[in-house]
């Protein structure tokens, strides 16, 4: 038979399936090209995003959120020290001139904006260390997390130094909270004549834990926030200067009352006085009546902290005026009524009469 009807009669005897499943590469086979296998990749992809890669991530997403934050907190510094905006500082002094208010508007003055600066100063400050912390604690928990280290015991072991940090020092913690109170509120800044109690004085330094005080006498005082209970500020917003003026009873109340006026008049009308007042001054009638005299009060809406200066000079236009029309003061007096006998050897001796 020929050769060439042999290889024809062979190849009708194979089954397509059969040529199908030789032509398919085994895949156990360890003959020709190896495809990569799905857990060699997820191998590869491990071995390329290591816990350094991780950390690293983590580190840079800290700072850049903390970036962020203090470019936030610069900004709001910067806004607070440069003031109210112009168009919300004129909308103010419109409500306050319409409603007749007397909420004061913006202190545009060097007091005031240095005020402003060393409150927005110290407020930054506290925000930048606290945003710091914060994110620095943060980027130190997930850090140990992928590093699979086990941080319920270290976070229990901060908590409980931190409860004996905390009773240890109550006292500095309590100082720096009322710091931050005190600025967030504006209670007082530097300039402010206050009274805080035992000290009385100009504010020159206010800090989280000390305000330091100027007493009138040159002592300064160092006073902890925390031991502050109350505050009297003389000079927030504006200020009163306050005369009490005491006449004899029977002097003409009308005539004195006219006098005080004039004499506020003349000091709102100064070319140095005057830009310190701030209303019409105004005496509120009879504000005590006793055998020794009437008294009257006279009372001047003035700038912040310019009450003394103020009152000086109205202390001194009232005396000239009180001089120019004869009109005495009020002293007080005391009446002594001595009773004796009849045969009192004291009056009937040669010396008593």
């Amino acid at each position: 038979m020929p050769a060439g009807l042999d290889l024809a009669q062979h190849l009708a005897t194979l089954h397509p399936a059969r040529l199908l499943a030789a032509a398919t590469p085994d895949p156990t086979s360890t003959d020709g090209p190896e495809l990569p296998r799905t857990d060699d990749i997820e191998r590869w992809f491990d071995h390329l995003i290591t816990p350094a890669w991780q950390i690293g991530l983590t580190v840079l997403i800290g700072a850049i959120a903390l970036a962020l934050l203090r470019t936030s907190i610069a900004h709001t510094v910067r806004r607070i020290v440069d003031g109210t905006p112009t168009v919300h500082r004129h909308a103010a002094a419109l409500l306050s001139r319409g409603l007749r208010q007397d909420g004061p508007g913006v202190d545009s003055s060097p007091l005031g904006a240095a005020r402003r600066v060393q409150r927005a100063e110290t407020m930054g400050s506290v925000l930048r260390s606290i945003s710091g912390f914060v994110i620095g604690a943060l980027v130190v928990v997930i850090s140990l997390g992928i590093l699979n280290v086990d941080v319920g015991p270290l976070l229990a072991s901060a908590g409980v130094v931190g409860v004996a940090l905390g009773f240890g020092a109550q006292t500095l913690v309590k100082d720096f909270l009322a710091g931050i109170s005190m600025l967030v509120e504006d209670q007082y800044g530097v300039g402010d004549v206050i009274d805080v109690g035992e000290a009385t004085g100009t504010v020159e330094q206010v800090g989280l834990r000390v305000t330091q005080i100027r007493s009138l006498d040159g002592t300064l005082w160092y006073v902890r926030n925390g031991e502050i209970l109350r505050v009297g500020n003389m000079t927030q917003g504006w200020s009163r200067a306050l005369l009490e003026l005491r006449v004899l009873a029977d002097e003409d109340v009308p005539r004195v009352r006219a006098l005080m006026l004039a004499a506020a008049a003349d000091v709102a009308a100064d070319a140095e006085l005057g830009h310190m007042v701030l209303e019409e001054p105004e005496v509120a009638g009879i504000e005590d009546l006793t055998a020794e005299g009437v008294m009257l009060r006279l009372l001047v809406k003035v700038a912040p902290s310019k009450q003394w200066e103020v009152a000086r000079e109205l202390r001194a236009r009232i005396r000239t005026g009180l001089a120019a029309e004869g009109i005495d003061l009020a002293l007080p007096r005391r009446e002594v009524v001595v009773q004796r006998s009849a045969h009192d050897p004291v009056t009937d001796s040669p010396a008593a009469t």
